[in-house]
């Protein structure tokens, strides 16, 4: 019973953390790991656990998704899909011993990029005369990083956005939900034909995002964001020493 609640409740603080501002992953893989699941599988499900969210989130902002102008939309997904399958397909062939390795300097990155998201964002505006709009040499980068570990994804796509040349959050936040959504549905595809999700952990942890996803909304009205970025950087950050010293010790 205290795993359930521990997966339910890493779920739920995922959820509204991906609502709000991003970085629901800090607490779900985290958790996994914690509670016994090898580094593979933990990431595996963790993806998977957050795929309602996404559905939700592109359900939300479908008015705004359809408000983009020039963006050729079947192009962005189909490549997502096939970004995220090479991804997928890594993380696959990795053994758990060197993804591992790998896991705390993803971690550092993704805190890195989510804390410092507004200045990044500022700075990849500036290639936007040398970024081709909706191109392939952005997207298959960061579709391929999000199939092999979704940490800090949505933060990287807002970045990859701003590059474009988009400017309007709500349209961002519904491209990202949506591109996040088609990545999310092939990863399950894909994990599920590997083997690398444990599905009662999955459904848990999935169902804690659906509750977290609807607490989320009211809380990001009542919560200063700075405060919440600081929250969430201070968790990122924190796992981030956790898996170097379980790195550095062995354990």
């Amino acid at each position: 019973m205290l795993e359930i609640a521990l997966l339910f409740f890493a779920g739920v603080l995922g959820g509204i953390l991906n609502t709000i501002a991003g970085g629901g992953t800090f607490i779900t893989f985290p958790m996994l790991v914690f509670l016994g699941v090898p580094p593979v599988a933990a990431n595996a499900t963790s993806t998977v656990a957050a795929l309602p969210g996404y559905l939700a989130a592109t359900l939300g902002f479908r008015r705004d998704i359809a408000a983009i102008q020039d963006a050729p939309m079947l192009k962005l997904t189909v490549w997502t899909v096939i970004g995220g399958t090479v991804g997928c397909g890594l993380l696959l062939v990795s053994s758990n011993a060197a993804f591992s390795v790998l896991v705390p300097f993803l971690l550092l990155v993704a805190t890195v990029v989510f804390y410092w998201s507004g200045p990044i964002r500022t700075y990849a505006s500036r290639w936007r005369s040398v970024v081709t709009p909706f191109g392939l040499g952005t997207l298959l980068p960061m579709s391929i990083y999000g199939g092999y570990f979704n940490g800090g994804l949505g933060i990287i796509m807002l970045a990859v956005f701003a590059m474009w040349g988009m400017s309007d959050l709500h349209q961002m936040n519904g491209l990202k939900s949506w591109l996040s959504f088609a990545l999310s549905v092939i990863a399950f595809a894909v994990f599920a034909i590997g083997g690398k999700i444990v599905w009662v952990s999955a459904a848990i942890m999935a169902a804690g995002t659906i509750t977290g996803g609807y607490a989320g909304a009211p809380l990001a009205r009542r919560i200063p964001r700075h405060a919440l970025r600081l929250l969430i950087a201070g968790v990122g950050f924190g796992m981030t020493a956790i898996f170097f010293w379980r790195l550095f010790n062995g354990v």
